[in-house]
């Protein structure tokens, strides 16, 4: 029997308070070798350049917003070596993603937004499709949850082709308690 043990950070509470230790989360599990790509939810910038700045030497960050980013925070995470993708639009909210979505919400916010903006960034060819990626969302504001999962395109994330439909490989960090948004 083949077993894998690995360190997942759950915090009590959802929210932004969560955000420098889901940093630190995600950089002791990048120092492992085998994944080397973020992709971090972030609405105005902000988490994006907390990423971008932390990580810088050690992983790709792609910061996502649905919005245009604070020209500020847009910048700095260019500074830092990340790259910025503003006004995207949001796959698990198109017709027919209903399910999908509230499923996901089930383990948290946080981690449907995780897994969206891996979506966003394979729709975007910003990542190698099909490889691992780090996954980081939040509830609300900042980042509480980091998952790795396959970059599948929304096209493909339920494939007839095993090696193409999305993956959740691991729950990196993830808040127990969630919010449900009315």
């Amino acid at each position: 029997m083949s077993v894998v043990e690995r360190k997942v950070g759950y915090f009590m509470d959802y929210g932004s308070q969560n955000t420098e230790k889901t940093i630190e989360i995600v950089r002791n599990r990048i120092r492992r070798g085998d994944v080397k790509t973020v992709v971090v939810a972030s609405t105005s910038g902000e988490t994006g350049v907390k990423f971008a700045k932390a990580l810088k030497d050690v992983a790709s960050v792609i910061a996502v917003s649905y919005e245009e980013m604070k020209p500020m925070y847009k910048r700095q995470i260019t500074e830092f070596g990340g790259k910025a993708l503003e006004k995207a639009h949001l796959p698990l909210h198109s017709k027919g993603m209903d399910d999908v979505r509230k499923s996901f919400y089930t383990l948290g916010q946080g981690f449907k937004v995780a897994v969206e903006v891996i979506l966003i960034a394979a729709d975007k060819g910003e990542v190698n499709l099909y490889g691992d990626v780090i996954g980081v969302g939040g509830t609300g504001k900042g980042a509480d949850t980091a998952v790795i999962a396959r970059a599948t395109p929304t096209k493909e994330i339920f494939s007839e082709e095993e090696n193409k439909k999305l993956e959740i490989r691991e729950i990196i960090a993830m808040p127990l308690k969630k919010k449900w948004w009315k």
